[in-house]
């Protein structure tokens, strides 16, 4: 989807070109959260109109209206808040509403923070060319994930081009990976059990859009970050700057925040935090248990990043760890929560520290990768379903598991899709100053 102009034309493109789309994210979600959240989607509306939106800059409002603009122009009957909404998915679910259920009783609105992604980037003596490499798989429930399914590709009035996997309706990734024309990666992985949020900050999801849009370094992408944190959608985020072949990760909670930075390492995610300050205050995570996903795949992740590919990394292998299915604690091939290409759904134990039943659909919906080189050129590589290249095949699946039969109204197959190179086009912009 190329997208290019004022932020109230990006936002009509968009509206109109995903129309369809959008729609039918919406309608699951939407079903999604009534049944895992109890609150119905004219509750998600309500937060948007009662400490969302206002804190939204005016360009971020007009490209908004834009989308829902473009949706009416389709005769989808949707409006600002929706999308509004629909963008503030991770932080208004899993963290507003267990902060709102902690209240009502204590320790309910635990492990409800999600756990979502494995996540590389490193650079210097870690990469095959001495440049950047970042990868990226992105975990949440198959039932959403399936509509993570966008490349988006923005040439905003100012600030800078972007490139970023999405979902329909959504002006900010996400999930997250972003790379921009000023030499700027980012992704990240949330911090599994995390406690906290405040409705007077600014959202995390404009965040991120402002982030991608005009940070120019690594400087800019931590004070725009941390500028109003609300602490929506709390993240170990992973940031390159290809001008100065420096990488960085940026832990951050609602108070605390952490970073760490190099022209010559590899770093890793897989949601689990690092800062003792960070766990101790603001999460309920055990970094002793083993035996959790975080954990059992920061072991791999290790072991590959640090170890086995070290001086390797590129995207070839950057695919591949992402595609990854070994399990550290039993030290072979497995379909669980604890490989880096992970499937829940297989998994007779689930996932506790993230409240999900035993075989719970779950798991590795997507994957991307790149390097400096592809990245200047404003490409990178992604892939639609488990990395791995398996299907998740619904009607097999209920059989086994009529415990989740509820999901099959809007979840019947994720397909695995070929690695497919994307590469943003030439804005119009540029095309003009290229004839002077």
């Amino acid at each position: 989807m190329h997208l290019e102009g004022a932020p109230h034309d990006i936002g009509y493109q968009h509206g109109y070109l995903l129309a369809n789309e959008i729609d039918t994210t919406i309608q699951a979600i939407a079903y999604f959260l009534q049944h895992e959240t109890h609150r119905n989607w004219q509750f998600y509306r309500n937060c948007a109109s009662s400490f969302l939106w206002n804190k939204l800059d005016r360009e971020y409002k007009d490209e908004i209206n834009g989308i829902a603009a473009g949706l009416q122009q389709q005769k989808k009957n949707y409006d600002s808040l929706d999308v509004t909404a629909l963008n503030a998915l991770e932080e208004l679910a899993y963290y507003y509403v267990p902060k709102l259920d902690d209240q009502i009783k204590n320790g309910s609105g635990d492990n409800k923070a999600p756990g979502n992604c494995s996540a590389f980037i490193a650079t210097g003596s870690y990469t095959k060319d001495g440049k950047i490499v970042m990868g990226h798989n992105n975990w949440t429930s198959y039932i959403i994930g399936q509509h993570w399914n966008v490349i988006a590709d923005i040439v905003p009035e100012k600030g800078a081009h972007i490139l970023m996997d999405c979902m329909p309706g959504f002006i900010h990734s996400g999930d997250d990976f972003m790379i921009t024309s000023n030499g700027i990666l980012i992704t990240e992985t949330t911090i599994t059990q995390f406690k906290g949020f405040d409705t007077t900050g600014i959202p995390e999801f404009m965040r991120c859009r402002k982030a991608a849009q005009y940070a120019n370094s690594i400087d800019d992408v931590i004070k725009i970050f941390t500028t109003g944190n609300n602490g929506g959608y709390a993240n170990d985020w992973l940031i390159g700057d290809t001008k100065t072949n420096e990488v960085a990760k940026l832990e951050l909670g609602l108070k605390v925040y952490r970073v760490w930075r190099s022209k010559d390492t590899a770093m890793i995610g897989s949601n689990f935090p690092s800062d003792p300050k960070l766990i101790k205050e603001e999460t309920t995570f055990n970094v002793n248990d083993l035996t959790t996903s975080p954990n059992a795949r920061k072991k791999r992740m290790e072991q590959l990043v640090l170890i086995n590919l070290k001086g390797k990394l590129n995207a070839e292998t950057g695919k591949q760890i992402e595609a990854d299915h070994v399990d550290a604690l039993q030290a072979k091939n497995a379909n669980n929560r604890c490989v880096i290409c992970g499937h829940i759904d297989e998994d007779a134990k689930g996932c506790a520290e993230w409240d999900e039943g035993p075989y719970y659909p779950m798991g590795a919906v997507q994957g991307k990768v790149t390097t400096a080189d592809l990245a200047e050129n404003m490409q990178f590589w992604a892939h639609m379903g488990h990395p791995c290249g398996q299907d998740f095949i619904g009607e097999k699946f209920y059989k086994a598991h009529p415990e989740y039969a509820w999901q099959a109204k809007y979840l019947n197959n994720m397909l695995a899709y070929p690695w497919t190179l994307f590469s943003a086009k030439t804005s119009s912009t540029a095309k003009k100053k290229n004839l002077n």
